[in-house]
């Protein structure tokens, strides 16, 4: 690609000071101010003060975050919150996974400080993006109309896609799967014909890395699986909140999909391989179709080098029963992630105007990309990568957690320009295709409850989650029959409270998106 072969001169060849870092406009305090910080993310359970992009951040604005995480010796930011929220001594800041629920609930109570006039009057660039995107303030709102914190937004519409190797199909004579009897037919051809060409029926032909996305393919069914980018959720059907896992169209799919598990055609490892499966089942030339991330996964044709003729490339969505071809999956404009101002802050003029630098030109490209001059040049306006990221060979994703840079435990607003360039021409030639077939719906952004309606979810969400889930997995591995049992489980769900739980989600969905 040309434009990376220049940033890579550019590198070599000069130091890049813009303007904007020179005139020294983005500065918060003329003397340091610090403020303490609690990071904490699956990725990286705790705030490290040598980040690069803390360093870059700290130079600009003459902030200077202190590291308090509390639970940094776990890997679950929950256990992490809630042992803070326990200490009773929030810091200045407060970022973390799943911060919404939290701050939605604590917030009013005084716990977290409320950000609409904060922004209103301090933060020119949040004020600007949420007047742009005024369905995204209504998502991040509380019940009492206040927002807490400042979400992590993701950039772009597309994340998974189909997968298949194209030159099994090749090998066997047989054309792209259209619909979910092709579907079938191919998974069957993958398992019998041996297009690895070992001579031993050891092919998977439908694999995956989470075993959530079997479950996906419920679709093919008309059902569904999922209202948003995170499993399990609720959707919305003609402003109706409703649950994928009570519905007829997922009924029929489990069917088929225990039909399948049991003839063979899914991967019989699919709810303990794990992370691994993709890699493995790839390298090891056994695995025929997936459902997983566009970039990451189709950058597994360099397996050609080693495989002979390997191809692994996205394909449309096959039609359902009913004919509808849709992409359930993309990237939700909105996370629960992000961060908050604790309520006992001293400075919240000074944090509010440090969270809004990060959403100026200057730190949105430094949060993205890095520390402009050693991990990117700009070109044309646009930030491109060094060979100091792009030459490792290593994922870039990692790369950039490992200096600071694309953290979810803070509020931003990612740049899909960042990934656009690892994506090789397999990736995108897929995202075309996505693109033009328009197979994307729309997604659940949340809601906010109040007191009462927050009750009511924690009262019986857990347990109706957790039964939902286990006949799921007790169906596809032969135990029960779903068709037989279909009756009694939607009996046990309205007994265990889900009607309860729908109820109090609608009156809050109404309430924030006027429905």
């Amino acid at each position: 690609m040309r434009h990376l072969t220049l940033a890579s001169v550019l590198l070599t060849s000069m130091a890049v000071t813009t303007p904007a870092i020179a005139d020294g406009h983005l500065m918060i305090v003329d003397e340091p101010l610090e403020l303490t910080i609690h990071m904490h993310h699956k990725r990286y359970p705790s705030y490290n003060e040598d980040w690069p992009v803390e360093q870059e951040a700290r130079r600009l604005t003459n902030i200077h975050l202190k590291n308090a995480t509390v639970g940094s010796n776990t890997d679950n930011s929950g256990e992490a919150i809630n042992l803070l929220l326990a200490s009773g001594k929030l810091p200045d800041i407060i970022g973390t996974s799943r911060i919404k629920d939290v701050v939605n609930q604590y917030g009013p109570q005084g716990a977290f400080m409320p950000l609409n006039d904060l922004i209103e009057e301090h933060a020119p660039h949040l004020k600007a993006f949420f007047e742009k995107r005024p369905d995204i303030k209504a998502a991040i709102s509380a019940a009492d109309g206040n927002m807490y914190y400042i979400p992590y937004l993701p950039d772009g519409k597309y994340g998974r896609a189909y997968f298949i190797r194209y030159d099994w199909l090749d090998k066997l004579g047989l054309d792209l799967p259209q619909n979910v009897d092709e579907v079938k037919a191919v998974l069957e051809a993958f398992r019998d014909g041996d297009p690895n060409g070992n001579g031993l029926k050891d092919e998977v032909p439908y694999f995956a890395r989470q075993w959530e996305e079997l479950i996906r393919l419920v679709t093919l069914w008309d059902g569904r699986s999922s209202g948003s980018d995170t499993y399990h959720d609720f959707y919305v059907d003609s402003g109706q909140i409703k649950h994928p896992y009570a519905g007829e169209g997922y009924r029929d799919g489990i069917k088929n999909l225990t039909e399948w598990y049991a003839e063979g055609l899914i991967d019989p490892e699919v709810f303990t391989r794990g992370s691994s499966a993709r890699e493995y089942l790839l390298s090891e030339n056994l695995g025929g179709m997936t459902h997983d991330w566009f970039a990451s996964t189709s950058g597994y044709n360099r397996l050609s080098s080693e495989i002979g003729g390997f191809v692994f490339k996205a394909f449309a969505p096959p039609a359902s029963i009913s004919g509808k071809r849709i992409e359930e999956h993309r990237r939700i404009p909105i996370k629960p992630d992000g961060w908050a101002i604790g309520g006992t802050n001293k400075h919240p003029v000074e944090t509010i105007k440090y969270f809004d630098f990060w959403f100026s030109p200057e730190g949105r490209n430094i949060v993205n990309f890095g520390v402009e001059g050693v991990h990117w040049t700009m070109e044309d306006g646009k930030a491109i990568f060094t060979d100091a990221i792009l030459g490792t060979g290593r994922p870039v994703n990692s790369q950039l957690y490992e200096l600071g840079a694309q953290l979810h435990a803070r509020g931003y607003f990612q740049d899909y320009g960042y990934e656009i360039q690892w994506s090789n021409e397999f990736a995108l030639e897929g995202i075309a295709l996505y693109d033009e077939g328009d197979y994307l719906i729309d997604q659940f952004l949340g809601v906010a409850f109040n007191k009462d309606e927050q009750a009511v979810y924690d009262k019986y969400w857990p347990s109706v989650r957790t039964y939902m889930l286990e006949r799921q997995q007790a169906w596809i591995l032969g135990t029960g029959d779903v068709e037989a049992d279909w009756d009694a489980y939607m009996a046990d769900l309205d007994k265990m409270g889900l009607n309860d739980v729908l109820a109090a989600m609608q009156s809050a969905y109404n309430r924030q998106y006027g429905g």
